[in-house]
């Protein structure tokens, strides 16, 4: 089996991927028909024009648009089977999907949290049984908004784990003069309910926001982490304590942190030993997929077989799953990776 063959049918996992920024054209022009709401354009060709990243100006734009159009329990059923259906298309067995429900509500568009909720977990629930595909949900602080956006979102995180939804609180949005410090009362609090840490750091900002995210809110995971490899010192931390990195190739060429793909600092990362895993972030409107992304790996830094299985391996190790379910998806992965790696042709690029 050619090694792209072997790529799209291995079983994957993904960590870093945001729910509405995952949302498809076919879904958002359906969800606009549904409310009466113009768009760029009126048809998918031309919201796929439309979504292609230009600059983070557009992108705002286009995610923000992206939210309007949630404004009831059903859409966000819609969007989430979507959502799964695209997952099975990529053999992506579990996912840990960040939302931002906060937005939804800040909008004053008569949307609740209680609707969000039932919205997704109704969702969550049709793409166990149709697609075979498990998530949990990433509650994520939209970092440039003021109070009550960090109270509120851990206090809904908080109740949606102690519901089996939520695996972690997270913290997204622009890092600049947002640094993770202004957030330690909201991670502490998520944090002695049982949820994991997991904010975004190091991506608009280098490893300052890093080392703040670890120290003040006892990050168990970073979101994008790639400047880390700005600091010696850091790289040393990350790779003696295993914190994952869950970095995202394409989408840190498209907002500007490497002028090449080549010049991404993944394969360093991986060959110095620290915990990587691979995502797409926002998939259609950065033109990528996670298949696409482990696929840059083979065809711009040469990673073998064998290095995709560890990445893939090391999603697994990185999710905030419970023991005895990260070695009964550990024992699956490498049954699968024996089966595809018997079948004819070869594996190696």
């Amino acid at each position: 089996m050619e090694i792209h063959q072997f790529i799209e049918q291995m079983p994957k996992v993904e960590l870093h991927i945001h729910l509405e920024g995952a949302t498809e054209p076919e879904t958002v022009l359906r969800l606009a028909q549904k409310h009466n709401q113009r768009l760029p354009a009126d048809d998918v060709p031309g919201l796929r024009r439309w979504f292609a990243f230009s600059d983070f100006s557009h992108f705002i734009n286009v995610y923000m648009a992206i939210q309007n159009l949630m404004q009831d329990k059903e859409d966000f059923i819609s969007i989430v089977e979507a959502f799964a259906a695209n997952r099975a298309a990529q053999n992506i067995r579990y996912s840990e999907v960040t939302v931002t429900p906060y937005i939804h509500v800040w909008q004053e568009k008569g949307i609740t949290a209680e609707m969000i909720f039932n919205g997704l977990e109704e969702g969550r629930r049709i793409a166990k049984e149709r697609y075979n595909v498990e998530m949990r949900w990433v509650p994520d602080i939209p970092r440039n908004l003021p109070e009550p956006a960090a109270s509120w979102t851990a206090k809904t995180a908080i109740a949606w784990h102690e519901a089996g939804a939520a695996v972690a609180l997270g913290l997204g949005g622009d890092e600049r003069g947002a640094p993770p410090e202004l957030f330690t009362d909201a991670f502490q609090e998520a944090l002695r309910h049982g949820l994991h840490s997991a904010p975004h750091a190091g991506e608009t900002m280098g490893p300052e926001s890093i080392w703040g995210a670890l120290q003040s809110l006892g990050a168990q995971r970073i979101g994008h982490g790639v400047r880390a490899i700005e600091d010696p010192g850091l790289l040393q931390y990350l790779k003696a304590a295993q914190v994952p990195l869950e970095l995202n190739m394409t989408s840190n060429i498209r907002l500007g942190l490497y002028p090449e793909i080549s010049q991404h600092p993944f394969p360093h990362l991986f060959r110095m030993g620290l915990m990587v895993t691979v995502n797409s972030d926002d998939p259609p409107l950065f033109n990528t997929s996670l298949t696409n992304e482990y696929k840059i790996l083979v065809d711009v830094f040469g990673f073998t077989q064998e290095e995709i299985e560890q990445v893939a391996l090391n999603a697994i190790q990185s999710a905030f799953l419970e023991a005895d379910e990260k070695r009964a998806l550990q024992k699956a992965f490498r049954a699968e990776f024996t089966r595809l790696s018997n079948a004819p042709g070869e594996t190696q690029p």
